[in-house]
C-alpha cells in the first residue's frame, strides 16, 4: 500500500511543512485535519477543488477531515491574494452562499457514519467567532502577537508595500480570526493539522504558534501549491468566467470540456493534483502524451474522473456524448438543450422556416448570410475543397440545397467551416 507521504510528494501536493515530524504521523497514525473555506460565492470553482480533493486523499488514508465553512470569517475577508480591499459581504449574502456551497462539500467527502472514525464534519465557524466579544478577544488571542509579526506576514506586506493601496484594520485582523478557528478546532475535536494553499501560509502558523502559546501542544501546518496557470492567473477561470462546480452555473458539459482543452505541458500535473488514478496509471498517460500528444487520451481520462466526481457518472456520460457530436453526426442526436448548450458559444442566427419550401435554401447562400463566407464564390470554393459541414457531414456540392431533412429537433441546422468554425442556424 503506497504511503500517504509518499503519495502526497508524487503528486506535488507538498509546497511547505512546518515539520518533518508530520510524515510520520500521517503514515502511522491518525489525525483530524482542516481546510477552511470562506462562502464568498454560492458555488465553489474548480480552482478551490483541489484542497477538497486533498483532505479527501488524506480520509482514506485514515484521517478524519473537517471542511469549516466561514459563516463567521465571511464576514471580514481574507486580504491574502487580493491587491485591494474585498467588499463586505451581509450575513443574509453569507448564508445563502453557505447554502450553496454545503451541498457541494458535502458530496466530496465521506461526512456518514460509515467512515468510522474517519467520518467527515462540515463545520461553520460563525458561532465561536460571532459570539466572542471583543476585548475578551483582544486579551485571549491579541495578546500572543506583535504588530511586527503580523505585517510581515505576505498576505499584509503585498498590500503595505503598494503606495496607492493599504490594507484596513478590518482585514488585518483576519489571521487573528483564522488563528482561534485552529485553537477552536484543536480543543474542540482534536485537530492537529491544517492544510491549504501556499499562500495562506502565514496565516496558519500563526495557528500553530497560538496553540504552543495557549496550550503548549504540538499542531502541524502543509501547504499544496497555488494552482497557477502558466501565465499567473488564478486556475479555474475562462475568458467568460470561472468554472463552477454547481450545474447551473457551470454545466457537465462545460466543466468536460474545460479539462479536454487542457494543453499538454500542463496535463500531467492536473492529473496528479485531481485525479485518485494510480501512479501507473498516470505515468503510463504521462508516456502516451509524450509520443502521441494529438491523441488527448490525457486531457480525456481528466476530464472525465474530474466530471464524474462533481456530478456524477450519468451527467459526465451525456457530457462525454455530446463532446463527441461536436465533431461528428451523431449531432443528430442531441436533444434540444443539450444542442444549445455544445453551440452556445458558437455565432447564430434566425431565418424564416419558409426559405426551404420549393425545393430548398441554396447552401451557398446560407454560407453567405451566416459570415461563415464572405462571398459565394469563396464559398463554392469551400465546398469543392471539402472543407464545409452541414450537422457535420461534409458537403461538397456548390449546388446543394438545404431541406426540411436537415433539420436537428425540426428547427436547426449546425455549419461548419474547417475545424472550428461553427454557426448554429434556426429556423423559424
Amino acid at each position: 500500500m503506497v504511503k500517504i507521504s509518499d503519495d502526497l510528494a508524487f503528486r506535488g501536493l507538498v509546497h511547505q511543512v512546518s515539520d518533518e515530524a508530520l510524515w510520520k504521523l500521517l503514515d502511522e497514525g491518525a489525525t483530524t485535519v482542516y481546510q477552511g473555506f470562506d462562502p464568498t460565492s454560492d458555488s465553489l470553482h474548480v480552482g478551490s477543488l483541489l484542497g477538497i480533493i486533498t483532505l479527501r486523499r488524506l480520509q482514506m488514508a485514515g484521517h478524519r477531515p473537517i471542511l469549516l465553512a466561514g459563516g463567521g470569517t465571511g464576514l471580514i475577508g481574507d486580504p491574502g491574494g487580493k491587491a485591494d480591499e474585498r467588499q463586505l459581504l451581509s450575513k443574509e449574502q453569507l448564508a445563502a452562499n453557505l447554502e450553496g456551497v454545503r451541498a457541494q462539500l458535502a458530496s466530496l467527502l465521506d461526512l456518514s457514519s460509515g467512515a468510522g472514525a474517519a467520518q467527515g464534519l462540515l463545520l461553520d465557524n460563525s458561532p465561536w467567532l460571532c459570539a466572542y466579544g471583543f476585548i475578551d478577544f483582544l486579551r485571549d488571542v491579541g495578546k500572543h502577537f506583535t504588530v511586527n509579526q503580523m505585517i510581515a506576514k505576505e498576505s499584509v506586506k503585498s498590500r503595505l508595500d503598494r503606495a496607492d493601496q493599504g490594507i484596513s484594520y478590518t482585514e488585518f485582523s483576519y489571521m487573528l480570526l483564522q488563528a482561534y478557528d485552529y485553537l477552536h478546532l484543536h480543543d474542540a475535536y482534536g485537530c492537529g493539522l491544517q492544510i491549504g494553499g501556499s499562500d495562506q501560509w502565514g496565516n496558519i502558523t500563526l495557528g500553530l504558534e497560538l496553540i504552543r502559546k495557549v496550550r503548549g501542544a504540538e499542531a502541524f501546518a502543509l501547504t499544496f501549491p497555488l494552482l497557477l496557470r502558466p501565465d499567473g492567473t488564478k486556475y479555474g477561470k475562462t475568458e467568460s468566467g470561472a468554472v463552477w462546480l454547481d450545474p447551473a452555473k457551470s454545466s457537465p458539459f462545460e466543466m468536460y470540456q474545460f479539462f479536454v482543452r487542457t494543453p499538454d505541458d500542463e496535463v500531467g500535473r492536473l492529473l496528479r493534483y485531481y485525479t485518485f488514478l494510480s501512479r501507473d496509471e498516470i505515468e503510463a498517460l504521462d508516456t502516451e502524451t509524450a509520443e502521441r500528444p494529438g491523441g488527448r487520451k490525457a486531457q480525456l481520462a481528466l476530464a472525465r474522473e474530474v466530471c464524474a466526481m462533481v456530478h456524477g457518472p450519468v451527467e459526465t456520460e451525456r457530457a462525454i456524448a455530446a463532446s463527441r457530436a461536436l465533431y461528428s453526426e451523431d449531432v443528430a442526436n442531441l436533444d434540444e438543450s443539450m444542442l444549445l448548450e455544445v453551440f452556445a458559444d458558437a455565432p447564430s442566427s434566425r431565418t424564416a422556416r419558409s426559405r426551404l419550401d420549393s425545393g430548398g435554401l441554396p447552401l451557398v447562400d446560407a454560407l453567405v448570410s451566416t459570415g461563415l463566407f464572405s462571398s459565394k464564390s469563396a464559398a463554392r470554393t469551400g465546398l469543392q475543397q471539402g472543407g464545409v459541414y452541414v450537422n457535420n457531414r461534409r458537403r461538397a456540392d456548390p449546388e446543394a440545397l438545404l431541406g426540411r431533412e436537415d433539420l436537428l429537433v425540426d428547427r436547426y441546422v449546425v455549419l461548419r467551416k474547417g475545424r472550428r468554425d461553427y454557426h448554429l442556424l434556426q429556423f423559424e
